[in-house]
């Protein structure tokens, strides 16, 4: 299944709904771990790690971390290719994946790294938190049913990361 919300309250509660006790979990965009604390404590059995670029992200993530043993942080950019291979180093899958890039902010490279990330971790669950891909989802209409049964797009999961994927860097100006 592949959620997505944009309310913060929604969004926790959904975690709720999801999360397993032994599930691993990976969360983009931890920011200060504010949902991480929710995580961590709805899977106490399982493993999470929390993925966030920002700088105000750290001193948070590692007192977090210190309190809660189920909890890894990376202070990483998820939109680079060598993030996303470092963490299929340490897991080949997950059981959620959690996408919380900025909330109401570039749904295209949200959508792009849910993709990504989704296409090759193949979650049981996904959920994405993010106003402009909520706002596209009610706003569009198709006869089509196109529809995947768990938290990754089926219909092109088998392509996963092509090798040296490039395009990271075309999303956003400050990649390098």
């Amino acid at each position: 299944m592949i959620k997505v919300v944009y309310d913060i309250k929604v969004y926790r509660e959904a975690l709720k709904d999801i999360i397993k006790s032994e599930d691993i979990v990976v969360e983009l965009g931890c920011h200060v771990g504010n949902s991480t604390k929710i995580i961590s404590k709805l899977a106490p059995k399982g493993k999470i790690i929390a993925i966030d670029n920002s700088p105000e992200s750290v001193k948070k993530m590692e007192a977090l971390v210190s309190e809660y043993t189920n909890v890894e942080f990376r202070k990483a950019d998820v939109r680079l290719h060598e993030t996303l291979e470092d963490i299929l180093k340490k897991i080949k899958t997950c059981d959620v994946l959690s996408v919380d890039l900025g909330g109401g902010y570039h749904p295209d490279t949200t959508f792009k790294v849910f993709f990504i990330w989704a296409s090759s971790l193949k979650p049981r669950e996904t959920i994405i938190r993010n106003r402009g891909l909520l706002d596209f989802i009610h706003s569009s209409k198709t006869e089509e049913i196109i529809k995947s049964k768990y938290g990754w797009l089926e219909s092109s999961g088998k392509d996963g990361v092509p090798p040296g994927l490039k395009e990271f860097t075309l999303w956003s100006s400050k990649i390098k």
